[in-house]
């Protein structure tokens, strides 16, 4: 069903989609074709629904586990998305300290 002329309330929730799919994504690239533009939103769509923080899910992403809460993290790892031009953060797991190896004296 078409959207009726000058009503800004009837498609709030694509709009919004737009807006953010040109801020977050197409305004920063080079588009050179419907071929690159399909492969860029199909990527960025499946980073926005699985892994993108929500503020509805309280600044959770969709794929996190509800039940878990997340522990402080000594270090972050950097993935990138869609070529470099989105960084996502994810705590790196913590390594327990390496016991010191003995190293055998010289005798000289």
């Amino acid at each position: 069903m078409p959207t009726p002329p000058q009503s800004l309330r009837s498609n709030a929730f694509a709009e919004r989609w737009i807006r953010t799919v040109r801020a977050e994504c197409t305004d920063r690239l080079l588009i050179t074709g419907e071929r690159h533009l399909r492969a860029v939103l199909a990527e960025y769509t499946e980073r926005y629904n699985t892994g993108r923080t929500h503020r509805s899910l309280e600044l959770r992403a969709p794929d996190d586990e509800p039940n878990i809460i997340p522990l402080p993290t000594a270090a972050i790892r950097r993935c990138r998305v869609l070529g470099g031009l989105l960084d996502e953060y994810h705590g790196a797991p913590i390594q327990p300290p390496r016991s010191p190896q003995e190293t055998p004296s010289s005798a000289a």
